[in-house]
C-alpha cells in the first residue's frame, strides 16, 4: 500500500467514524458540514473552549445538550476530532484534508459532502471573523467568493471521467484554500514547551 493509498484509507475511515457517530445519534445534519464549521472557525483564527465546541456540536446535530451526558462516546469523540483537526491545519506538511467520503461513494454523495463542507467552512469563518473579512487581503476575498460559488453547486452530476476529474480539482482547490485562510489568520506555531493550551 503506497503512502497515498494509506492516507486515502485513513481519510475514508475518519469520515466513516464521523458518519457512524451522526447515525448513532440520529443527527439530521451532514458530518462534513460540522467539520467545515470547525475548520472555518480555526482557520479564521478563533480557538473555542471545549464547552463552546460541544454546544456547537449539539446545535449542528440537532441534539439536546443532555445528549452529551447520555452518550459515552459523543464528547470524547468530538473533543478528539477538535484536537486532531487543529493539529492537521497547523501541520507543516500541509496534509490537512476536508472531511469527505471516499470514491466508493457515488459522485452525487461526494459532491453533496463537499458542498456541505464548504457551506460549513464559510459559516465558521463568518462566525469567527465576521465583518473583518471585508478588510481581508484581495486573495482571501476572491477565495471566499469562489467558495460561495462552490457552495451553490448542485449535486445532479453524472458520473463520468470528466466530472470525476472536476470534483477532484475542486476538492483540492478547497483544501488549499482552507490552508491559505489558516495561514493568513493564524500566527505560526511557537515551539512547544512555552505555549499555553486552550483546549
Amino acid at each position: 500500500m503506497s503512502e497515498t493509498d494509506t492516507t486515502a484509507a485513513a481519510r475514508a475511515a475518519e469520515f466513516e467514524q464521523w458518519a457512524n457517530v451522526f447515525t448513532a445519534h440520529k443527527a439530521f445534519s451532514h458530518p462534513s458540514e460540522l467539520h467545515g464549521v470547525l475548520c472555518g472557525q480555526l482557520s479564521a483564527g478563533t480557538r473555542i473552549t471545549e464547552q463552546e465546541w460541544l454546544a456547537m456540536v449539539c446545535d449542528h446535530m440537532g441534539l439536546a445538550e443532555q445528549a452529551l451526558e447520555e452518550s459515552e462516546e459523543l464528547a470524547p469523540f468530538m473533543n478528539g476530532a477538535y484536537t486532531k483537526t487543529l493539529a492537521q491545519l497547523q501541520s507543516s506538511d500541509m496534509s490537512f484534508q476536508p472531511l469527505l467520503p471516499d470514491d466508493e461513494y457515488a459522485i452525487e454523495q461526494r459532491l453533496e459532502a463537499l458542498v456541505s463542507w464548504v457551506r460549513g467552512f464559510l459559516e465558521g469563518m463568518a462566525l469567527a471573523a465576521g465583518a473583518s473579512l471585508g478588510q481581508a487581503p484581495d486573495e482571501i476575498r476572491e477565495l471566499i467568493e469562489d467558495l460561495v460559488a462552490i457552495s451553490q453547486l448542485s449535486d445532479d452530476e453524472e458520473s463520468d471521467e470528466e466530472s470525476e476529474q472536476q470534483l477532484l480539482e475542486i476538492t483540492e482547490y478547497v483544501r488549499l484554500g482552507a490552508l491559505t485562510v489558516f495561514t493568513e489568520f493564524n500566527e505560526p506555531e511557537k515551539p512547544a514547551g512555552n505555549a499555553p493550551t486552550l483546549h
